[in-house]
């Protein structure tokens, strides 16, 4: 149950931010870097941790502004899946889960950083742009995670639950937003005066 925590808060982290949870598990692994997270393992670390920086530092300086989000979003609602998937099954190797549960564990946690993405993207088109004290917070939030399933997983796994009831909440208020808007007054006008 531990490892299952700890892997959600991970995985929850990259709900978030793409590169950032990745850079940070390399270097709190300081002995092996990337050497047991699937197919990062297989590149160079200098190369590595160029690269995770450079995105890292992107997705810090463009997520503060709405264009930059824009574009974000877009990425990372492709790539969260698989980064997901990789968190979860870096920290299960890490924690020493039974490999029958290792891809069990990546699969639960690529689809928990999707739906955080998913929502944030709701977010986003609903707000016209995320509020910048929002983007602050998922950047703290985002380094606590990962930090967090390494050192209090049981922390970072209930902080990880807890996003995930926010998200079916926000869910369930998008679905009454919807719905009270295609029955609104203006929502009908709008109707009647667009050509067939």
């Amino acid at each position: 149950m531990i490892e299952l925590l700890a892997a959600l808060s991970a995985s929850a982290a990259v709900g978030m931010r793409i590169a950032l949870p990745l850079l940070v598990i390399g270097l709190l692994q300081t002995d092996r870097l990337w050497d047991e997270i699937p197919l990062l393992s297989h590149i160079h670390p200098s190369a590595l941790v160029g690269i995770l920086t450079t995105w890292s530092l992107f997705e810090l300086f463009a997520s503060k502004k709405r264009l930059g989000q824009r574009v974000l979003q877009t990425i990372q609602l492709i790539l969260s899946p698989i980064v997901g998937a990789i968190m979860g099954i870096a920290v299960a190797q890490f924690t020493e889960t039974p490999a029958e549960f290792i891809w069990i564990i990546g699969i639960v946690g690529g689809l928990l950083a999707f739906v955080l993405q998913l929502v944030q993207v709701g977010w986003f088109f609903r707000l016209r742009g995320l509020p910048l004290w929002v983007v602050f917070c998922q950047d703290v939030l985002c380094v606590a995670l990962v930090i967090f399933a390494f050192d209090a997983p049981q922390q970072g796994g209930l902080i990880a639950l807890l996003l995930l009831w926010l998200a079916i909440r926000s869910s369930n208020q998008w679905r009454r937003w919807y719905v009270g808007s295609r029955y609104s007054p203006v929502h009908h006008r709008l109707q009647r005066q667009m050509p067939d």
